[in-house]
């Protein structure tokens, strides 16, 4: 901190350990004579635990992968689940917009109501007269009643 504009070194991501790929060409083959020399198990020794690391290695990957796997998964999952309760925090915002602005339209008609009593009770009259006329017309069609009325015993 002594001199700001100084840079300042980020060592970069070391690179995973991975085995050596296994030779193209093997030299030393071991035959299934008997009599092997003692040099040789150090040999099979060395072998075998390559292999075994190389195991190791592809067994550690596949988990590595399936829990970079899982992860994406719940990553998508819990990226849905916010977009639903974003989707229905907005439908309720613009349900109470809705209402607020259809609340406002009804206070406004009143006011003119109001203002304009005569008018207004005339139409209400006349619809009124039109509903009755419907009604009678409507009991003048059902030929039959029900024979039972619902709730009553």
């Amino acid at each position: 901190m002594r001199n700001p504009e100084k840079t300042v070194p980020i060592p970069e991501k070391l690179n995973e350990w991975a085995p050596r790929p296994p030779p193209e060409f093997v030299r030393d083959v071991m035959g299934s004579s008997a009599g092997a020399g003692s040099g040789e198990f150090h040999v099979y020794r060395h072998l075998r635990r390559r292999e075994y690391q190389r195991q190791d290695f592809m067994d550690a990957m596949a988990e590595k992968q399936r829990l970079d796997e899982e992860f994406q998964k719940k990553l998508e999952r819990n990226k849905m689940i916010a977009e639903e309760q974003t989707a229905k925090r907005r439908r309720k915002r613009q349900k109470l917009k809705e209402k607020k602005l259809q609340a406002k339209k009804n206070k406004l008609e009143q006011k003119k109501q109001e203002k304009e009593p005569d008018q207004s009770q005339e139409r209400v009259s006349s619809e009124d007269d039109e509903e009755d006329s419907k009604e009678e017309e409507e009991k003048e069609d059902d030929a039959e009643e029900p024979s039972f009325v619902m709730g009553r015993g």
